[in-house]
């Protein structure tokens, strides 16, 4: 990696995290109550120890295997990673081993997977319910109306710490549609909030990426998910 490529990367970075700042204090919220997610699924390890350089441990990957293989790297060493993606439960045990929050967890049958993996490793697997509020067939997720049920069988399975929801924005939609699914999720999430089991917590809310994440703050997003923008001017 050359200097200007740590340049271009630190730049990006605290362009964003300026954005995120003013879109909270918009929303009349505290800028520190949203954190980047950076996900590195588009470049390398190399790459991406950049970004953990330039101050920003969050960071996210689609694919297991890709954060399977940069968690492994001493170059990473301290990021706090987060798998954003769908994780099939024949990738569990190693994923699990690393420790990441799991952004996509979208059904009964995972949430049982999870625990019964995370009891045989003796940790507690971290995890966000994907919510499909959108609507759309291709998307995954738990839908709106089965997030109750979802969320009292979480609460039997000690070793699955449930820490809040996410969503994906309508695919091709635009920002009106995006933030009309974000809000879903958060009137979704204050729902629910009076009425959770013991041992849940929906305190995070991971919605927005790079083109729709000032709208996903807006209505109450803590993690924001941004790839492209990280990297944008890297030849």
């Amino acid at each position: 990696m050359t200097c200007d490529s740590r340049a271009i990367i630190a730049d990006n970075i605290a362009q964003l995290r300026d954005e995120i700042a003013q879109a909270a204090t918009d929303a009349g919220r505290k800028p520190g109550d949203v954190r980047l997610v950076a996900v590195s699924k588009y470049v390398d390890a190399a790459t991406t120890a950049l970004v953990l350089a330039a101050g920003c441990a969050d960071l996210g990957e689609s694919r297991p295997q890709k954060l399977w293989d940069k968690a492994d790297d001493p170059a990473l060493a301290g990021a706090r990673w987060h798998l954003v993606g769908h994780l099939q439960r024949n990738k569990l045990r190693r994923t699990l081993a690393f420790g990441p929050l799991l952004h996509g967890v979208d059904s009964e049958r995972l949430l049982a997977a999870l625990e019964e993996e995370a009891a045989a490793q003796g940790i507690t697997a971290q995890a966000l319910l994907q919510v499909n509020c959108s609507g759309e067939a291709a998307k995954s997720g738990f839908a709106p109306e089965d997030l109750t049920r979802a969320l009292e069988f979480a609460a039997t399975l000690p070793r699955v710490e449930i820490r809040g929801l996410m969503t994906m924005a309508a695919l091709g939609g635009n920002l009106a549609t995006a933030r009309r699914n974000f809000a879903a999720l958060r009137e979704l999430r204050d729902r629910e909030q009076a009425r959770l089991p013991a041992g849940i917590s929906l305190a995070e809310l991971s919605m927005g990426m790079s083109d729709d994440f000032p709208a996903a703050i807006a209505e109450g997003a803590t993690l924001v998910r941004v790839g492209s923008r990280l990297f944008q001017g890297l030849s």
